[in-house]
C-alpha cells in the first residue's frame, strides 16, 4: 500500500484532502435520489496468471474519484440520506508490513482522506447488514453485478439493488473537473511537459527509440510521476504512421522526424500531449514534411480557437477535416474539386482516419455523460455550410451516433490532436483500391509525401466560462524547433546529458 495520500496543493503552498464526499454528493445529485446506500470496491491486488507475482496497481476511477483513495483492498459506502460517507480499509498485519510496508491506521486515514468514517474491512459485513435491516426498501447502488454484497455479508437479506443508475451518475459528475481536480491534471501536464521538452533539447543525441522513451520516463519519476496515463508512443519515419505504436524499438538512424505521443499521471489524473518534431537541428528535412506540419498545426490552431462553452465539439472535429481537404488540395494530393463533395466521401479517412480528441481526467480517455462527437441518427444538419447526411456513415462511426452531441461546459477538459498520416498498407490496401475515394487522390503526387510518415500535435484544453485555456506548456512550431537547435549546441555537456535540469 502507498504512503501517498492525495495530497492538493494550495496557490498559498499549504495542502487539503482530495474532495471525496463532496464528489460522492455530486453523484448522488445525478442520481437525482435523496436516500439509498452507494457501494464501491476499489481494486485488489491482482496476480499474474500462473504466477506469484503481481500486476502494476492501478486504483479503479470510480472508487478513486469518491475516495481520493490510492490503496489497495479498500471499500467505500454513502449514506445519501445521511450525507454520511465510510472508507473501509484492511488491518495491519505483521506479514503486510514486512513484504509491502504499512498501510494507514484508522487514525492516519482519517487525517489522511475526507471522510465521515474510517473502519476497518473486517468491520464491514456487520456495518452493512446493520443498514440493510434498519432500510429494507431503499436501494443500493452499484456499478455491476460482480461488485454486490454476495461475498461480503452472510446473512439471508437480499439487497435491493440498482445496477444501472451509478454509472451514468458518476459520468456526468466526472466531466465538469473541480479545482482540485484540474491541479492535478496542470500537474501531470507539467512534468509531461518537462519530458517532452528534455527530448527535444537531446534528441540529436539520441539514437533509438528506445533512448527516447527511457529518458522521458527517466525525467517523468524525477519529478515525482512514477505511472504514464497510457503507453508512450515513440514513433519515429514511417512508424509515425501507426497510431498506437507502442513497439518503441527502433533505431532513428535514416529517419527524419519524431512523433511521440506521452503523458504523465499525477495522482491517478492523466495528461495527454502528443508533438512531432526533426531528429536533426536543420530543421525540417523536406519540404513535403514542412506543409504537412504546418497543415496540421493550422488544423489545431483553428479548431482550438474556436471552443468554449456551448461549442458542439462535432463543429471543430468538421472544421478539421474541411481545412485538412483544403491543405490536401493545395499540395495536389487531393484533385481540386468540391471540398464538400470530398467531405462527404469519407476521403479525408485515408489521411485523417481518428477522431479530433477526447475528454482527458482521470482516465486519459475519459468519462462524460454523452460522447462529444455524437450525434442522432437523424441529424441532417449543415454546419458551417457542411452537409452532415453522407459524412455521417463514414466518418462519425467514431462515436457513438446514439445521442444528441454534448455541448462543452465549463470545466470540462478535453484534447485536441489533429493528424495528417501516410500509412502504406492502410492507403494500397483500403483506401487506394476504393474508387470512391482514390477518385480524388492523386497517386503521383501521393508518393512524394509518403517519405513523412505521420504528423500528429495534441493539446490538453479546460473549457471556462469565458472560452478556454490550453493547459499545455510544451513547445510547437518554432519554438520548438530552436529547442532542438540549443540542445544540439550544447549536447556534450554533462548538465545536458542528465536532462534533469530544472525547466
Amino acid at each position: 500500500m502507498t504512503e501517498r495520500g492525495p495530497q492538493i496543493t494550495l496557490s498559498g503552498g499549504g495542502l487539503r484532502k482530495y474532495p471525496a464526499k463532496l464528489h460522492a454528493q455530486n453523484a448522488a445529485s445525478h442520481l437525482g435520489v435523496s436516500e439509498g446506500l452507494i457501494f464501491l470496491h476499489g481494486q485488489h491486488r491482482l496476480y499474474i496468471e500462473d504466477s506469484d507475482m503481481f500486476y502494476h496497481f492501478r486504483q479503479r476511477r470510480y472508487f478513486y474519484y469518491l475516495s481520493g483513495v490510492n490503496e489497495e483492498d479498500c471499500y467505500l459506502t454513502y449514506d445519501i440520506e445521511r450525507h454520511h460517507s465510510t472508507l473501509y480499509i484492511p488491518p495491519i498485519t505483521v506479514e503486510g508490513v514486512v513484504w509491502f510496508g504499512k498501510g494507514p491506521t484508522i487514525k492516519e486515514a482519517e487525517e489522511r482522506y475526507d471522510f465521515d468514517e474510517v473502519m476497518l474491512t473486517s468491520s464491514m459485513p456487520d456495518e452493512i447488514e446493520y443498514w440493510l435491516r434498519m432500510n429494507p426498501h431503499k436501494k443500493v447502488y452499484i456499478l455491476r453485478e460482480s461488485q454486490s454484497l454476495r461475498q461480503i455479508i452472510h446473512s439471508p437479506l437480499e439487497p435491493n439493488y440498482d445496477m444501472t443508475s451509478l454509472m451514468p451518475a458518476l459520468d456526468a459528475s466526472r466531466v465538469i473537473k473541480d479545482h482540485d481536480e484540474l491541479v492535478a491534471i496542470k500537474r501531470a501536464i507539467r512534468i509531461s511537459s518537462i519530458g517532452h521538452r528534455t527530448i527535444m533539447h537531446h534528441i540529436t543525441s539520441l539514437k533509438t527509440e528506445a533512448e527516447v522513451h527511457a529518458l522521458y520516463l527517466d525525467v517523468c519519476i524525477a519529478h515525482g510521476s512514477q505511472v504514464q496515463s497510457y503507453p508512450p508512443i515513440i514513433a519515429s519515419g514511417a512508424n509515425a504512421s501507426s497510431l498506437h505504436y507502442f513497439d518503441a524499438n527502433d533505431t532513428l538512424k535514416g529517419k527524419s522526424l519524431l512523433c511521440m505521443d506521452a503523458g504523465a499521471e499525477w495522482e491517478c489524473y492523466s495528461s495527454d500531449i502528443t508533438r512531432t518534431f526533426p531528429l536533426t537541428a536543420k530543421g525540417w528535412p523536406s519540404k513535403e514534411t514542412a506543409e504537412i506540419y504546418a497543415l496540421v498545426e493550422e488544423m489545431q490552431e483553428r479548431c482550438i480557437a474556436m471552443l468554449g462553452p456551448g461549442v458542439r465539439y462535432l463543429d471543430a472535429f468538421i472544421l478539421a477535416d474541411w481545412i485538412a481537404i483544403e491543405g490536401l488540395m493545395r499540395m495536389g494530393i487531393f484533385r481540386k474539386t468540391d471540398v464538400e463533395e470530398v467531405l462527404n466521401s469519407g476521403a479525408t479517412k485515408a489521411f485523417f482516419p481518428h477522431g479530433l480528441g477526447h475528454h482527458m481526467g482521470l482516465d486519459v480517455h475519459d468519462v462524460s455523460a454523452k460522447p462529444i462527437l455524437s450525434m442522432t441518427q437523424s441529424d441532417n444538419s449543415s454546419t458551417r455550410g457542411i452537409s452532415l447526411d453522407s459524412m455521417a456513415d463514414m466518418r462519425l462511426k467514431l462515436a457513438p451516433c446514439t445521442s444528441d452531441a454534448a455541448l462543452l461546459e465549463p470545466g470540462m477538459v478535453i484534447t485536441v490532436e489533429p493528424g495528417i498520416y501516410f500509412n502504406h498498407y492502410a492507403l494500397t490496401k483500403l483506401y487506394l483500391p476504393n474508387p470512391q475515394i482514390s477518385k480524388y487522390i492523386d497517386q503521383e503526387k501521393l508518393q512524394r509525401y509518403m517519405h513523412v510518415g505521420g504528423v500528429r500535435i495534441e493539446d490538453d484544453i479546460l473549457i471556462t466560462k469565458d472560452g478556454y485555456e490550453n493547459l499545455t506548456m510544451t513547445p510547437k512550431g518554432k519554438e520548438m524547433l530552436e529547442i532542438i537547435r540549443d540542445g544540439a549546441k550544447c549536447k556534450h555537456s554533462e548538465k545536458c546529458r542528465l536532462g534533469l535540469d530544472s525547466q
